[in-house]
């Protein structure tokens, strides 16, 4: 089976990225609920912490390359208008999409909201990881600061999750080939 280089960056945009970044969330907060636990040692708050430093810069990173990969490779190749007189239009998403109803409200719906609510994640991912890095050990002893981390978290995942969700939709209703 062999990938068109459309396909393999979309690969790389959805799945590779996707599948980090929840991987990578998943010990972000697992990390953040066990930080606060009576049952760690010094030594197990320090290293807690500096894993808690690592996976939400790695959050932040997978967020930004996601977004920035569908923003300026894939997207292009989305809205790519067909050439005058062209009536297969299954090589141009956007218009496969808007030429066909009943399909059109996954562009004007799903495709117009996912391209603004993706750049969300990145955004609150690289809060966290910033209030992480600042304040690192203090997390522990203040319940504000731990659960402003967890909730900035949240809402970065459910944001890339709503892009995620819409992407994998559209792509299945109108793959970029």
């Amino acid at each position: 089976m062999m990938f068109t280089i459309r396909e393999a960056w979309t690969a790389v945009h959805g799945t590779m990225m996707g599948f980090g970044f929840i991987m990578f969330y998943t010990g972000t907060l697992a990390l953040l609920f066990t930080l606060r636990s009576r049952l760690l040692t010094p030594e197990g708050v320090q290293r807690n912490v500096a894993l808690l430093k690592t996976a939400t810069a790695i959050v932040a990173v997978l967020s930004w390359v996601a977004v920035f990969i569908g923003t300026y490779v894939s997207y292009p190749w989305y809205r790519a208008a067909p050439p005058a007189g062209t009536t297969e239009l299954t090589m141009y998403a956007r218009s496969f999409l808007l030429a066909n109803a009943g399909k059109e409200a996954w562009h004007t719906f799903g495709m117009e909201w996912k391209e603004h609510v993706a750049w969300i994640s990145p955004i609150l991912a690289t809060a966290a990881a910033a209030v992480v890095w600042r304040y690192g050990r203090g997390l522990k002893d203040s319940l504000v600061l731990n659960w402003t981390v967890v909730v900035t978290t949240l809402v970065s995942f459910a944001a890339a999750a709503v892009a995620g969700v819409l992407g994998a939709f559209i792509t299945k209703t109108a793959p970029v080939i």
